[in-house]
């Protein structure tokens, strides 16, 4: 659905050879900029609009820098360049707990502007969260939430008639059933986001390739379906309000595989921080009616705590912190 154009060259408002292979255009000003190109879809013109509504609203919205209209074909816009992005930036090096709540309370202050007009993302993932780097102690200057093609209101027809959005793995229980869905999905995509970030080294929970599942079989969705009850579950009656039968028929053979063996709440300090712990089980509800608003989020006592980071060292990161700082190890 999503074509990305991003190219080095002098930028002037033509958009240069799609051959060009390098990952950033510049602007008259010499500025590095990303050129996004889509045809024959209706994401690209919705981010422009989208962007244009709101990025006056926020500093967290990766802002849109023009237009292009020569050549009009493929349509094109122009956003801000960052340096990198969560997902990348995590894979090199785990998240300390203040940096998480960093990204955290950028993510929320962008949530609560869209759902404060009943606007939905739709794909809250921490590859479309992107960053510039910091100096010193300070590792992120700026964190932006991108990829707004898919923005739409609670109220559309695509939300109410359950349109399947976002990524497998961090899509909510109720876009995965395909029932109608609302602001609480980017809540459950924002939990999903944080896990991630608290487990580091490349971990996401409901990866159906976790259980050597592949996308394109026919058991990946069942599959984080699974995952969800395994560590959430078991999933609540409640689900009958929506009327759905084919989603209790789902819950219902998952439900009778028996309550998880090892729920979430059951993972020790040494791999979630207590404060983490009982942050993150507010927003994993599977009835999105259960989970909190972005609001709610913000004034969590979560963000002024500063409880000891628990979490063992990741392999490799306790010799790698060990040299960043010129200590030597035990027995030397």
């Amino acid at each position: 659905m999503r074509g990305r154009c991003t190219l080095q060259g002098p930028f002037s408002g033509h958009l240069p050879s799609a051959s060009t292979d390098h990952p950033a255009c510049r602007n008259l000003r010499g500025e590095k900029c990303i050129v996004k190109s889509i045809r024959g879809h209706w994401r690209l013109r919705n981010e422009a609009d989208i962007l244009k509504r709101y990025q006056s609203e926020t500093p967290f919205l990766r802002p849109l820098v023009d237009d292009i209209h020569d050549p009009a074909d493929p349509p094109s816009i122009v956003l801000s360049y960052l340096d990198s992005d969560v997902l990348t930036e995590s894979n090199k090096k785990r998240l300390s707990r203040p940096e998480i709540k960093q990204v955290a309370r950028c993510l929320l202050e962008v949530l609560r502007l869209l759902h404060r007009d009943g606007m939905v993302h739709t794909d809250v993932k921490l590859d479309n969260i992107f960053v510039n780097h910091g100096q010193g102690d300070q590792r992120f200057y700026d964190i932006q939430l991108g990829d707004c093609g898919g923005v739409v209101s609670q109220d559309s027809s695509f939300a109410k008639e359950g349109h399947v959005i976002g990524a497998a793995f961090t899509r909510s229980p109720e876009a995965t059933f395909q029932l109608p869905w609302g602001t609480a999905t980017d809540i459950w995509s924002f939990g999903t986001a944080m896990l991630s970030l608290v487990f580091g080294g490349g971990y996401h929970l409901f990866n159906p390739k976790i259980e050597k599942v592949e996308p394109g079989s026919d058991e990946y969705e069942f599959t984080v379906l699974k995952r969800m009850h395994r560590f959430f579950g078991p999933y609540p009656q409640s689900y009958q309000d929506f009327k759905d039968e084919d989603t209790m028929t789902i819950i219902n053979v998952i439900n009778a595989q028996g309550p998880p063996a090892k729920p979430f709440h059951r993972v020790g300090p040494r791999e979630v921080p207590p404060a983490d712990m009982e942050f993150l089980l507010k927003i994993m509800k599977l009835d999105p009616r259960d989970r909190p608003t972005a609001e709610e989020l913000l004034a969590d006592v979560w963000f002024t705590e500063e409880s000891q980071d628990t979490r063992d060292p990741l392999p490799g990161e306790e010799l790698r912190s060990e040299e960043q700082h010129g200590e030597e190890g035990p027995g030397a």
